[in-house]
């Protein structure tokens, strides 16, 4: 058997004033093929990782294409997506005949010209593959799912969890069900039902976690083969937007699309429950300080990179200072100017910095301090799952009992080793204020004493009531209030 595997992914904030450029792919993840190490470096990447192994204990055939991602930004550029597109399709098309096209992609990819680049891709890949070639891929949740990316593909499946802990899981079900695809002992059905809803799905929470349980044990049983929530990625203004259930059968399209209705019309019934209630930073602070002893983690979640914005917000920090708030630690800000200062001064210099508050009038003012360089790391990384990610150059100060992580590349804090491989020891500080959604979630729980979800103003669209879209499918909730009724 002859595989192909490849990855391409980003995840597209229409609303974000961070353009993505060749060179945020390039300076962030770009391995041409045979040069990805045998580790994922992110979520998308786990599909050529697992085909290596596929493809050794089956005595099949690999033929490794680019692996490449960018880290979730504002709209591509027509010229990057279509020359990493080319790439790709070029290696596939050097690879022919092939069995089995397996793809890393996000799902949230949107281009100058393309809504739907994951749609575009898979389309040109089948022309060049064939009919009879298995051609799949994995998804992140927050994706978009649209009819291109359902004719082109026999197979879709998203991570289940949220935060992304499963990744190697799904590329490895991804190969094999690819594999038995293109063996012909089983053929794949994909069908969906469309929630008409904007919402948060945090698998870390009931009532979700459940809802996932249940879900994920119909799989294997009765011919259905797989099963997903399409999240649907918010901050994006595209026409396929919104939550949606994918249901995945062998040969059974009544009994998917039934499946799938079913399983559409419980989620929509957990609207609005999915995620916790956020709170002001003076809230968060307030409770945290409240407590005899940390940590206590607060998640500034609308300034998560992860979703596409800077993650360079001060406002919590100058909250931090003003109350006289010490024995914390804030991380990651995304500052490559105050980074290579600091990377000048040396570790143990003292000098007057300015960092963070730049990229978006949400972002805050500025921070005006003397800081103490307390260590600086040539291409830092941090764990997530069984990912290394790149922070790029980093660096850590302490300023009024506050020591801080600035990065140069822009990534959402996953777990506690952000912090350690910069000499900081999370569990010791009283206060943690990390820059992410929820992706921090499994790794600050053993160590956390509570968790809060902070409200800072942005900039992230957090109220899809408030957010200006254009063109998203209407009716949809929570803006209109009975969207079934109303289609």
């Amino acid at each position: 058997m002859r595989l192909f595997a490849a990855a391409l992914s980003t995840e597209s904030n229409t609303f974000s004033p961070i353009p993505t450029d060749l060179e945020s792919f390039t300076g962030n993840r770009y391995f041409p093929p045979g040069k990805h190490p045998e580790h994922p470096t992110n979520t998308s990447s786990a599909v050529l990782v697992v085909a290596r192994t596929h493809a050794r204990r089956s005595n099949a055939v690999l033929m490794e294409g680019t692996v490449t991602g960018a880290a979730p930004a504002g709209t591509t550029s027509r010229a990057a997506y279509e020359q990493l597109r080319d790439e790709i399709l070029g290696q596939l098309k050097a690879a022919l005949p092939v069995d089995v096209v397996a793809l890393g992609l996000h799902g949230a990819m949107v281009a100058h010209g393309y809504d739907d680049c994951e749609g575009d891709l898979l389309t040109r890949a089948r022309a060049l593959a064939g009919p009879k070639a298995a051609i799949g891929a994995t998804l992140d949740p927050h994706c978009h799912m649209t009819p291109a990316m359902q004719a082109a593909a026999d197979l879709l499946i998203c991570y289940k969890e949220f935060p992304h802990t499963d990744f190697v899981e799904r590329a490895e079900e991804l190969l094999t069900l690819l594999t038995a695809t293109a063996r012909g002992d089983i053929r794949p059905v994909m069908s969906t039902w469309d929630c008409r809803m904007i919402d948060s799905f945090m698998t870390s929470r009931q009532p979700i976690r459940g809802f996932v349980d249940r879900m994920t044990a119909l799989e294997g049983k009765d011919g259905v083969l797989s099963v997903s929530i399409v999240h649907g990625f918010s901050a994006a203004d595209v026409p396929h937007l919104g939550a949606k259930m994918l249901v995945v059968t062998d040969c059974q399209r009544e009994k998917g699309e039934g499946l799938a209705k079913r399983l559409g019309q419980e989620l929509y019934s957990l609207r609005g429950q999915g995620a916790p209630r956020h709170l002001s930073p003076d809230e968060g602070l307030d409770r945290a300080m409240a407590l005899p002893e940390g940590p206590v983690v607060l998640a500034d979640r609308w300034d998560n990179p992860g979703g596409g914005v800077a993650g360079d917000s001060t406002v919590i920090l100058h909250r931090m200072l003003e109350r006289g708030i010490a024995n914390a630690v804030v991380g990651a800000l995304w500052d490559p100017i105050a980074v290579r200062f600091c990377h000048a001064a040396g570790e143990g210099a003292k000098l007057r910095l300015r960092f963070g508050g730049k990229a978006a009038p949400t972002s805050g003012k500025p921070v005006d301090a003397e800081v103490e360089v307390t260590r600086v790391v040539k291409d830092a990384t941090q764990n997530f799952a069984s990912s290394i990610v790149s922070l790029g150059d980093a660096a850590a100060i302490r300023l009024s009992g506050i020591d801080v992580v600035l990065e140069t590349k822009r990534a959402q804090t996953f777990d506690p080793s952000l912090f350690r491989n910069l000499g900081i020891e999370p569990k010791e500080r009283k206060l943690v204020v990390v820059k992410s959604s929820n992706h921090f979630h499994a790794g600050f729980l053993p160590i956390a004493k509570e968790i809060h979800y902070i409200d800072s103003g942005g900039p992230y669209p957090s109220d899809p009531r408030c957010v200006p879209y254009r063109r998203i499918p209407r009716p949809i909730w929570p803006i209109d209030e009975n969207p079934h009724d109303a289609a």
